[in-house]
């Protein structure tokens, strides 16, 4: 098995080939947009560009033994380094080893299995101080095969652990600062906003914007060998993004893993709108002893079912989401009479939710604000 296929942004893809064969291609990029659009992808697909010996104005050839390499995760200058669970009951001295062993068998695991879904995270995950300083030491060395070396760093914003200590973000910068010749940075993130100053600051940034909902059926199509009624439910629910359409899917007999959450979010929108505010609490206990961080899928689906409360509230339910919910979303604007402008104060609460959340603040804590805040913007505190 091998990476899937790049698809859509074909103009971007040959911007990036002109500027490589005009040499004008900066050392340190950072790749940013919607989660599960493809930002790691355009990476590992710019590694093979700076890899191929046969690169041309087109791009990379696909066929000599370095594009091969590149393709199945196997070219020794091409480092991918991306968010892992800290191994239990290891001692400090050697984590650095067990998060490379860890990170060999995630690479296995994403070989053979190409079209991995958007899910939640069932554990804490980051790019921690060992991960920084292992990467560090191999940007040091001299290439094993080739003229250059690239490192693709996925979700980058991890790289300020759960300590919230930015030190392995520090590390990283050093290496921004003084990048060893013929050495390739290419970071990527679904929230820039989260990244050190200093690390933006030093990377040319490249946004990767979501793909048109047809693109992304036809990729299901194609390449996922989705029916074609499943692919377009599941495009629509991805709005342009293939990895979070994936997540609407069922993979390998397992139920599509965005679907519970997007239930679960509707339970939400539920209980912010309930007659009774014991609802909210109740509803905020439920939220058990996860870590906060885990909460930002959830927050999404939670953002886009109010979107869809403030058109049913405006009157233009034909630009829906969630068109399966449109007979709920209307008895809960017409049983509270609720206003499109409420709505919109609502989102207000969200935003500073998922502050929280990336803070790390107690789960709990966090729901009972967000749905205590939002059901007071949508009927009132009665």
């Amino acid at each position: 098995m091998s990476l899937h296929p790049f698809f859509g942004h074909a103009d971007l893809q040959a911007s990036l080939s002109r500027a490589w064969a005009a040499e004008s291609l900066p050392s340190s990029l950072l790749i940013h947009g919607p989660r599960g659009v493809g930002k790691q992808r355009l990476a590992l697909w710019l590694g093979q560009l700076l890899l191929c010996p046969e690169t041309g104005p087109a791009g990379p050839c696909g066929d000599c033994k370095g594009c091969r390499m590149a393709m199945n995760l196997e070219h020794p200058d091409l480092h991918w380094y991306f968010p892992l669970p800290k191994p239990k009951r290891v001692q400090p001295a050697k984590l650095a080893e067990a998060m490379e062993e860890a990170r060999y068998e995630a690479l296995t695991e994403r070989r053979n299995r190409p079209l991995r879904p958007e899910s939640a995270a069932t554990e804490p995950t980051g790019l921690y101080m060992a991960v920084a300083q292992t990467l560090r030491s191999q940007a040091n060395r001299r290439p094993a095969s080739g003229p250059r070396q690239v490192f693709v760093i996925g979700d980058a914003e991890t790289l300020v652990p759960q300590e919230s200590s930015p030190e392995a973000a520090n590390v990283l910068l050093k290496l921004l600062e003084e990048p060893p010749l013929s050495t390739f940075l290419i970071l990527t993130s679904s929230e820039p906003g989260r990244l050190l100053p200093t690390l933006r600051s030093r990377t040319m940034p490249l946004h990767l914007p979501a793909l048109a909902s047809d693109d992304v059926e036809r990729f299901l199509i194609e390449v996922g060998g989705v029916s074609r009624d499943a692919a377009r439910r599941a495009a629509q629910l991805g709005r342009g993004s293939i990895g979070r359409a994936l997540g609407f899917l069922p993979s390998e007999g397992e139920p599509p893993p965005l679907e519970s959450l997007r239930a679960q979010a509707f339970e939400l929108l539920t209980a912010a709108s309930d007659t009774d505010a014991g609802a909210v609490y109740r509803k905020s206990l439920e939220m058990g002893a996860a870590r906060s961080r885990s909460l930002m899928p959830l927050f999404a689906l939670l953002e886009e079912a109010l979107r869809d409360l403030s058109a049913t509230a405006a009157g233009t339910s034909g630009s829906l989401i969630n068109t399966d919910r449109e007979a709920f979303l209307e008895r809960i604007r017409a049983g509270r009479d609720i206003h499109p402008v409420a709505v919109t104060r609502a989102f207000r609460h969200l935003e500073e939710a998922k502050e929280l959340a990336a803070g790390n603040v107690n789960p709990q804590l966090i729901m009972a604000g967000l749905l205590t805040g939002i059901r007071e913007e949508l009927i009132g505190n009665p």
